[in-house]
């Protein structure tokens, strides 16, 4: 008989409550249980009430060759019992993570959104220096304008001296 440890929902609707248990493999979620191992509420605020667990039959099932559901792996994590099943699972993660980081895509979500972020930065950054560049070109552009104008008007005013002159 292959053991699993894994939670049933209790609880109402947006209220949700769920109840460890270690249970047949091929059981339904909410199907005959084996025995109750404990609790976990994810709404409560107190860390120390959140996971109840009773470690001594936790462990005796683990010892037995009971395999916890990784969510289940990860509360017993919290609660400081280590599974063979979860570091193997962190192994793999770790392994793929480097993989994915060698082909060069991205392994997160998280990951996904730094780098979008990073891409955003960088094309706003780029927008700003052309926007700086193109009020640069603007400003020499209209100071020649205005030398140019300059010249003329002095050019017009020296040559209707010369013709007042003469």
């Amino acid at each position: 008989m292959a053991v699993k440890l894994r939670m049933a929902r209790m609880g109402r609707r947006h209220r949700p409550f769920f109840r460890i248990h270690a249970i047949e493999s091929r059981a339904p979620r909410d199907g005959r249980v084996i025995e109750k191992l404990g609790h976990y509420d994810p709404l409560e605020t107190d860390a120390a009430k959140q996971i109840v667990l009773n470690r001594e039959r936790v462990e005796f099932w683990l010892g037995q060759g009971a395999v916890p559901s990784d969510t289940v792996a990860e509360l017993l994590l919290r609660q400081g019992i280590k599974t063979k099943y979860a570091a193997e699972k962190a192994a793999r993660r770790a392994q793929a993570r480097k993989i994915a980081h060698k082909r060069g895509k991205l392994f997160t979500a998280t990951e996904r959104i730094a780098a979008e972020k990073k891409a955003k930065e960088a094309e706003e950054k780029a927008k700003a220096e052309a926007e700086a560049k193109a009020a640069k070109a603007k400003a020499d552009a209209e100071a020649k304008a205005k030398a140019e104008a300059e010249a003329k008007a002095k050019a017009e005013a020296e040559a209707k001296a010369a013709e007042g002159a003469a």
